[in-house]
């Protein structure tokens, strides 16, 4: 049963003082600027919460699968995703104890779409607060006016765009997804003063994997909604444009309202749409967080993680979708470590009130409210923040 967490039921100031970011130890190299490997850092053992989401499971449960989770986050991409956006040891770089920010990035990548012509098309920030109790998902709204900085690496100047093209601005001319992790990892820092200490670029399209090693996912949409990617092809299920090439009667894809059990490529397909629903990119921000959040729950009930074949499968499956910057330090380490995460429900924030914010310009741009929240995240304050602003916390299950 989800169990809410502590912080949201009582008033701010009755939790332990330990969850206070004042409270952290240092480590001896304060005043060394710039990103540091750590030797056993926390988020380098957060990056099974994408998707394959051992976190919501207990750390007892699946005691003696360590190596199995070994063995199979072989298949990871690592990479250096974070460039200069990574926390500096004033920011708690250094700090084995202390709160977790990480960067998600979903890119909708396809064979038949160039490598370096890929925008962001999901951004969420994952906060962990230091008492290691919570976990927390907040989606940036993709087309939110941002001031992107300039990347020598890829000789784009700098400029203001949507958000969302920060990555492909970094992607291009040879930069690739690390690149454009770097860039927008950047972006964000610089618009919300939030550094990270770790990222993950993930693949929609290898989710499907990862979905059908758990069988299925149950997903609530709110409203129905027709796909505008897929078609039914003689009952088989097709992107639009390959369905085109058959010649054949095409039947739109469908989702009805009301929860049901979706297949890998039909949750992925929900997961995506924004037009037709009532409140467009926002309603979509939910529904990927839906997604993340029902993939959670479904390893830990289906007991996908207590069988060490299955666990296995569903960690090579999320391999093949994930590339991660862990500073080369193992991942299956996280899920016994951060125990005190396991037993609560992962909670899913809405920014700008869940509705489009327009500015003077015609453009969107984080609200007030929105800038708070995150100012909160880092003063390791996101509780508090909660606990005072409720409406932020999305309603989907």
């Amino acid at each position: 049963m989800p169990v809410q967490s502590p912080s949201l039921l009582d008033p701010p100031g009755a939790s332990n003082p330990s969850s206070s970011s004042a409270g952290k130890k240092k480590s001896g190299k304060s005043g060394k600027k710039g990103r540091t490997r750590r030797k056993d850092p926390l988020w380098a053992k957060a990056t099974l919460v994408f998707g394959a989401a051992l976190m919501m499971t207990s750390g007892l449960a699946i005691v003696g699968s360590k190596a199995v989770i070994g063995q199979a986050t072989g298949s990871i991409s690592q990479r250096n995703l974070l460039g200069e956006a990574g926390k500096t040891v004033d920011e708690g770089g250094n700090n084995l104890e202390g709160p977790i920010d990480m960067l998600l990035l979903g890119v909708d990548a396809r064979e038949r779409w160039a490598a370096d012509d890929v925008r962001a098309d999901s951004i969420i920030v994952l906060h962990i607060p230091a008492t290691h109790d919570q976990a927390y998902l907040i989606s940036i709204p993709r087309d939110t006016e941002a001031r992107i900085p300039a990347f020598p690496e890829t000789d784009f100047p700098g400029g203001t765009d949507k958000i969302n093209a920060a990555f492909q601005a970094g992607a291009r001319n040879g930069g690739g997804w690390e690149g454009g992790a770097q860039l927008m990892a950047q972006t964000i820092k610089g618009m919300t003063g939030v550094g990270f200490d770790g990222a993950a670029i993930i693949n929609f399209g290898g989710f499907k994997n990862v979905i059908d090693a758990l069988g299925s996912v149950r997903i609530c949409p709110k409203q129905e909604v027709k796909s505008t990617h897929m078609s039914y092809v003689d009952g088989k299920p097709m992107w639009n444009a390959d369905a085109k090439k058959t010649g054949k009667q095409r039947t739109p894809v469908v989702h009805k309202k009301g929860c049901q059990e979706m297949e890998g490529w039909a949750a992925l397909d929900f997961s995506r749409q924004r037009y037709g629903l009532a409140n467009s990119d926002y309603d979509r921000q939910q529904n990927q967080q839906q997604l993340i959040k029902a993939m959670a729950k479904k390893a830990s009930q289906s007991g996908t993680l207590t069988n060490p074949l299955k666990l296995k499968e569903l960690i090579e499956a999320a391999g093949k979708a994930f590339i991660l910057d862990t500073g080369g330090v193992s991942v299956e380490d996280f899920v016994f470590t951060m125990r005190g995460v396991t037993g609560n429900e992962l909670i899913m924030l809405k920014t700008n009130g869940g509705t489009f914010n327009g500015t003077d310009s015609g453009r969107e741009a984080l609200s007030e409210q929105t800038l708070d929240m995150f100012h909160a995240i880092k003063q390791d304050k996101l509780a508090e923040f909660v606990f005072y602003n409720p409406e932020v916390i999305s309603n989907r299950k």
